[in-house]
């Protein structure tokens, strides 16, 4: 019996994936597979050149006992800009839909019950698969969807962390591949994230790249703040596009909210009112305090136990839209 609430952000094992091989310059049909291992050539593109890139979306059961996906769409959109990024075949829609609701449904005694803050979540992951030992794409590739379910991020409500400002370590080059899902962007953070834990803090807010003048990611998620009633998150050729930051910007808008996306100075941070990171595993993640060890400065947002009011009604009416709370008023879920 499986203990919903209390399911870590972790792998569990299910039912079934689903693959699908792109060979001889085309998409072969979607298998189904109960096995969760992957036999791979030693020379394989992705393990040597990195041609690897992946994805994490969620599908959530209502009230009403419908499964919902969440905006599956923008998710191969990106997915296929990371692909196009490193020279690999982008996912037709019909594959990709077709191993995601295949998925889904194979595996339905896994997706949570309602009202357990509980969802299943969804890994696309593609590879290069065949043997390459110039410098090359490779020939043949392999699309994995695999799923488990994930309890809630906060176990006991909503809760504001602490992050400290990076600036020995840059999270992505200027030109480099920031603003696509790939594997290679987040080994090298590894080291920085234990380093900063160590401390105490919850992740690293990165700086540009180029001038460390200007916010650029926090940890691996994107980062906003409210102040006078607009919704302001950083504009970056490097940066990840959140898209869990853009439905909370669609919300804001919404909500009678303002928008900006653009580039945000680092003293900026001393007028927001609220600040917080945001992406798919915890939705929104609000930040009290956020230190700078080269000024001994400490932008402070309330406290470790009251989560913003913004924060607060932008988390709430995102998660009540995933769930089927409140009618879907921008075509977000499809049901399956």
């Amino acid at each position: 019996m499986i203990d919903w609430a209390q399911l870590p952000f972790a792998y569990k094992q299910t039912n079934k994936n689903t693959r699908c091989v792109f060979r001889n310059n085309e998409w072969e049909d979607v298998q189904i597979c109960t096995d969760e291992t992957i036999n791979l050539h030693m020379a394989a593109s992705c393990l040597h050149y990195g041609q690897e890139c992946f994805e994490g979306l969620k599908a959530f059961r209502g009230k009403d006992s419908k499964i919902r996906i969440f905006r599956w769409q923008e998710n191969l959109k990106r997915m296929n800009r990371s692909a196009k990024r490193l020279s690999m075949p982008e996912i037709p829609t019909h594959v990709f839909e077709k191993a995601l609701i295949t998925l889904v449904k194979e595996n339905q005694e896994f997706v949570p019950p309602y009202g357990t803050g509980a969802s299943l979540y969804v890994r696309p992951l593609l590879i290069g698969t065949s043997a390459q030992l110039g410098l090359n794409p490779a020939d043949e590739y392999l699309l994995v969807l695999f799923c488990s379910p994930v309890g809630p991020y906060f176990k006991t409500g909503v809760k504001p962390v602490k992050v400290i400002i990076e600036r020995d370590t840059d999270r992505a080059a200027p030109l480099g591949t920031g603003n696509v899902k790939v594997g290679g962007n987040y080994a090298p953070a590894l080291a920085t994230t234990q380093k900063i834990q160590e401390l105490g803090y919850s992740s690293a807010l990165y700086l540009d790249p180029k001038e460390k003048k200007y916010l650029d990611e926090c940890g691996p998620a994107n980062f906003f703040g409210i102040i006078q009633n607009t919704y302001v998150t950083p504009e970056s050729a490097s940066i990840l596009n959140s898209i869990t930051n853009m439905s909370l910007q669609d919300i804001a808008i919404q909500l009678g909210m303002k928008v900006e996306k653009r580039k945000v100075l680092l003293e900026e941070l001393a007028h927001f009112e609220e600040t917080a990171q945001c992406g798919t595993a915890a939705v929104i993640t609000p930040i009290y305090e956020i230190y700078d060890p080269l000024t001994n400065i400490r932008y402070t947002y309330g406290n470790s136990e009251k989560t913003g009011d913004v924060c607060m009604k932008l988390y709430t009416t995102l998660v009540r839209i995933q769930y089927g709370d409140v009618p879907d008023t921008f075509g977000w879920n499809t049901i399956v």
